[in-house]
């Protein structure tokens, strides 16, 4: 991997030119907060963002997707869409960008998805480091630090930002803005190291992982699942914010009076109550209890069995969109630390 530094006053030039790669879209801060969306102009963007609303994961999957359109005497149509539009995404955190690498293991897997593939394709990463505030937990799910996923990644070194380059795209991009970007120094590279380690240190949550899923089964018939459940609403706001969430359900719309319409696909939650409602009318998750556990035994323990690690990549979006304040941390502890009766 090669690794150069830019000078951090020639960051807006360095955007100028990259916008030549795709449309730029970056964080920008809405009602206090902040979200993913196009720049009209440079200054819009905010870099030192605790995180986004929704993750990028909008851009690759998005809440609304037609796959196809039907019509008489034609069949089935793929739609027009936008899975070839060029972008280049500024500024995703580390985790982010991990939550991205797991939508790759599902999207690109077994049965590849094309929509989620061309946009992965045609969308350019351009990440940045970050500072852990009170509801990070990436550490403790080894998504803090990221090798791979991104075509250039920035870490603050104080007058320069640390480049990798990930990709033959950042690379152009780094051979597009001509003599910009320097060689690093050894100073840069002991500068790098002690901001890498404070930033170990400055994380205030910590979660262990350590034999998770072992717990999660031993303590499937918990009460903590019915105390949850009766605490939850199930709006699926937590999964509606979660990078890695991709649960869809599809839908048929038909215009009215022919025999045309438009499938597509939408995002679904777990926690929705119709989630696991079938033809008949079966439900086999009617209660909240069982649908918030659901979720959280997918994520901890279904999804390593898959694919070896927990699909939570510990951004806290969770944490901060539960209208009822449940806070997986505070759950993963109480899992752990739960006390069972003796028994003669």
């Amino acid at each position: 991997m090669k690794i150069l530094k830019l000078p951090k006053d020639k960051l807006d030039y360095f955007a100028s030119v990259v916008q030549q790669f795709g449309e730029v879209h970056a964080p920008v801060e809405q009602d206090g907060k902040y979200v993913f969306k196009r720049l009209t102009r440079w200054s819009e963007a905010r870099l030192a963002y605790d995180r986004t609303i929704l993750p990028p994961k909008k851009y690759f999957l998005p809440p609304k997707e037609p796959l196809l359109v039907y019509r008489p005497g034609e069949g089935y149509v793929a739609p027009a869409g936008d899975v070839q539009h060029r972008l280049v995404l500024f500024g995703v955190h580390a985790c982010d960008v991990y939550a991205l690498n797991i939508l790759d293991l599902v999207f690109a897997g077994k049965y590849p998805d094309p929509y989620y593939q061309a946009r992965r394709k045609n969308i350019a990463i351009i990440g940045i480091d970050c500072v852990p505030d009170g509801k990070c937990f990436c550490r403790s799910m080894r998504a803090d630090f990221v090798d791979h996923g991104f075509d250039l990644f920035f870490c603050d070194i104080g007058g320069h930002y640390l480049t990798f380059v990930g990709s033959a795209l950042g690379d152009d991009m780094v051979l597009a803005t001509e003599t910009l970007f320097e060689t690093v120094s050894p100073a840069d590279i002991d500068e790098y190291k002690r901001r890498s380690g404070a930033k170990h240190e400055a994380f205030q949550l910590d979660v262990e992982i350590r034999d998770l899923p072992e717990i999660f089964e031993m303590e499937y018939g918990s009460a903590i699942w019915d105390d949850l459940g009766a605490q939850c609403l199930s709006c699926g706001s937590c999964s509606a914010v979660c990078p890695t969430c991709y649960c869809f359900d599809m839908n048929d719309e038909a215009v009215l009076g022919s025999r045309a319409g438009t499938r597509s696909r939408n995002w679904d939650s777990c926690l929705f109550s119709t989630h696991a409602l079938v033809a008949g009318g079966e439900n086999f998750r009617e209660s909240r209890s069982s649908r918030i556990k659901f979720r959280f035994y997918h994520k901890q323990r279904g999804f390593v069995a898959e694919y070896g690690r927990p699909s939570c990549v510990g951004c806290g979006r969770c944490i901060t969109a539960c209208p009822v304040d449940i806070d997986i941390v505070e759950v993963l502890a109480a899992l752990r630390e739960t006390r069972h009766a003796a028994t003669h």
